[in-house]
């Protein structure tokens, strides 16, 4: 679907305050297009958003944030679900509790905003919703097992929404970036695990030096308009170089020498024999 075909299409973008989210919303509005925004906690957007309050943790917050854009807008034609958590921990020092609480913002939270925004898209047989994945979400980074397999649990139920509802002229598509400047908050277990602490520590550096050296969020941002301008939507977009590399090393590599190069890229000890 060309969404350029409608004059005005009509897009919300989730976590739009700061970050991916707030690039994002920029881009679409530098197309010309009508642009919501939201956040949590009624904060300022960029300029030309008009900006929601959600918490998509919460189901009435959804609901609201439905109807209101309904009222103001009448009409969607672009979703583009960024809001999200990091996390950085152990899989074993990671609390049940933490896990649900990270899936209910990366998983549940996405499949609640689909479920109440849908039906503006279904009714007019169009639309696009952008599912915003991470690298994680086909490699398991250690250290960051619970935010993977979140991330590994919104690339099936993307999979299977995109179909489902292609029958309905409504587009899904999934950004997968590896590591970009953003300011993304890794929280830690409330529990650590001292056996833990100088393997999460370096992955943690690692990773953090990554985002901080990282290329600008506007390759993100340009991989959405990218997505939602295309006539022939693609499903899966690997963002930056290590993306790119990684989803070719899980493919071509045996399943030891990728984990091996994960080994590698995050400077941690082999298997004890």
């Amino acid at each position: 679907m060309t969404l350029d075909r409608s004059p005005t299409p009509v897009a919300l973008v989730t976590g739009a305050s700061s970050g991916v989210g707030a690039v994002t919303a920029s881009a679409l509005v530098r197309r010309g297009w009508r642009v919501f925004g939201t956040s949590r906690h009624d904060n300022a957007g960029p300029p030309g958003v008009a900006m929601l309050t959600l918490d998509v943790d919460d189901d009435a917050s959804v609901s609201a944030c439905a109807a209101e854009l309904s009222r103001r807008a009448g009409a969607l034609d672009v979703l583009v679900n960024n809001a999200g958590r990091a996390m950085v921990g152990a899989c074993e020092e990671t609390g049940a509790d933490e896990a649900r609480a990270l899936f209910e913002t990366n998983v549940f939270g996405v499949m609640r905003v689909v479920s109440a925004l849908l039906p503006m898209m279904r009714g007019r047989r169009r639309g696009h919703i952008v599912n915003i994945g991470s690298l994680s979400g086909f490699v398991g980074v250690p250290f960051h097992g619970v935010y993977a397999a979140s991330k590994h649990a919104l690339a099936g139920y993307s999979e299977a929404l995109r179909v489902e509802l292609a029958p309905f002229g409504v587009a899904v598509s999934l950004i997968e970036p590896a590591a970009h400047r953003t300011a993304i908050a890794m929280s830690r277990p409330r529990t650590p695990m001292a056996v833990y602490d100088q393997g999460r520590a370096h992955v943690e550096a690692i990773i953090r030096g990554q985002i901080d050296r990282g290329a600008s969020p506007e390759r993100i941002a340009a991989a959405v308009v990218a997505a939602v301008s295309s006539p022939r939507p693609p499903f899966r977009l690997r963002v930056g170089g290590k993306a790119t590399y990684a989803a070719w090393g899980r493919r071509l590599l045996p399943s030891r020498a990728f984990e091996a190069l994960i080994r590698h890229e995050f400077g941690l000890p082999a298997a004890t024999p």
